[in-house]
């Protein structure tokens, strides 16, 4: 019983964990961002040290660790030095956190991980809705202005972008890619179909034109990935019935034009060069050029930007955050952890045994293109799933291989 106690507390705890993850924006600022989800994972350790796990890293671990190493070493050559130490002090206390968090997920199986996963997201998304609705109507639904932000809403140039419970309505999108794909594979139970409601809803209303390409991309691929011309109908069908129903509720319930918003923002893409990333990118490859091999230093990128052009802000291009920060040096190891990832994704053939987690890799990757995302508490939160998905499926095929010599040698020893 008591056993059965500590699985439970366990497994609730998990939950806890993927939730507090997505509530990154309500953090306490140090100087650094000191997160729920650390807070809770430290508090937790610290009742249930003996719990603790330490498992055999994967490849892509040990390409991710090495990819790290090489960018805080950048920060050696930075002009910025101090920005340089902020991210270095940042990445240790990720990792650390990774480390904690992967021996919690490891602490449960595969039922409770994606069961906690389904739960998180609906929490999330419904938490996210809610505080749209209540921006929505502290603004008395007057749909104007720039860069105002309330409760859940922000508005962009007269869009009322959905934020909920994160910062950036982008990143919005990026954040419910796990959950997004989980929702999607796993339509079988009422409850992941709500979920899926909930998702859309909340991602269509974020209006990223990059994140909303993304899910676009990633439902295609999974339709190729079906392979199964009913399953395909229904899934399509089972999808526009969602969209009709979210648009529904967005026009009824929330009183303003969705059609017309979605018109005008991809209309806007061809005038302001995608939010003015492409002069950012611009921007990234220039001074890449002029450091190839190492780079401006890590976390540079921002004050070079901010000294010559008097603006701060990202890259929003992962990749040219890289070569620009760490130049080919850099890039070539980041690309080397990302090449084992999906090589591992692969060998482990997870496109047919847990399509989403294979979906989320793929979504993350698109996103990359438009996000900075060189440590994201998400992202990590996926890698340490997805480690400790690799690290039982190679326990399960070691027990197979083991049994299956059992029976040989018996066979073989009955034949005698």
């Amino acid at each position: 019983m008591q056993s059965i106690n500590k699985r439970e507390n366990f497994h609730l705890s998990l939950f806890l964990l993927f939730l507090l993850v997505f509530l990154g924006k309500y953090s306490l600022y140090i100087g650094f961002a000191l997160k729920p989800y650390m807070i809770f994972l430290v508090l937790f350790y610290v009742i249930h040290l003996s719990c603790i796990h330490f498992y055999k890293l994967q490849l892509f671990e040990c390409a991710m660790l090495l990819f790290y190493m090489v960018y805080c070493l950048s920060g050696v050559f930075a002009l910025y030095s101090s920005m340089s130490l902020r991210i270095v002090c940042g990445i240790a206390l990720y990792l650390f956190c990774y480390f904690l968090m992967k021996s919690l997920v490891s602490s449960s199986n595969t039922y409770s991980i994606e069961r906690s996963i389904s739960y998180a997201g609906i929490v999330f998304n419904l938490g996210c809705l809610l505080l749209y609705v209540l921006g929505l109507k502290k603004l008395n639904f007057i749909l104007q202005g720039d860069g105002i932000y309330s409760l859940g809403v922000f508005m962009d140039r007269e869009y009322p972008r959905l934020i909920g419970l994160v910062a950036d309505p982008n990143y919005l999108v990026f954040y419910n890619t796990l959950f997004f794909t989980y929702f999607l594979c796993n339509l079988n139970h009422i409850r992941n179909r709500i979920g899926m409601l909930l998702c859309i809803i909340t991602s269509v209303l974020s209006f990223s034109r990059g994140g909303l390409v993304a899910f676009i991309a990633i439902f295609i691929l999974y339709i190729l990935i079906l392979n199964n011309p009913i399953k395909q109908l229904r899934l399509l069908i089972g999808t526009f019935i969602a969209i009709a129903v979210s648009f529904y509720i967005a026009i009824t319930f929330l009183s303003f034009d969705i059609f017309g918003v979605i018109q005008s923002r991809m209309q806007d893409f061809s005038s302001d060069g995608g939010s003015g990333r492409f002069e950012l990118w611009g921007r990234a490859w220039d001074y890449f050029l002029s450091s190839p091999w190492i780079g401006v230093g890590a976390s540079n990128f921002l004050p070079y930007n901010q000294f010559q052009f008097g603006d701060s802000l990202q890259v929003h291009n992962t990749f040219l955050e890289i070569l620009s920060e760490t130049g080919i040096i850099g890039a070539f190891c980041f690309m080397i952890f990302l090449l084992l990832t999906i090589y591992q994704l692969f060998q482990h053939r997870v496109y047919e045994k847990k399509p989403y987690l294979f979906l989320a890799f793929f979504g993350f990757l698109l996103q990359m293109i438009s996000l900075s995302i060189i440590i994201n508490d998400l992202f990590f939160m996926y890698l340490a799933v997805l480690s400790v998905y690799f690290h039982q499926e190679e326990n399960r095929q070691k027990e197979q291989a083991e049994d299956k010599f059992l029976s040989d040698s018996l066979r073989g020893g009955v034949s005698l």
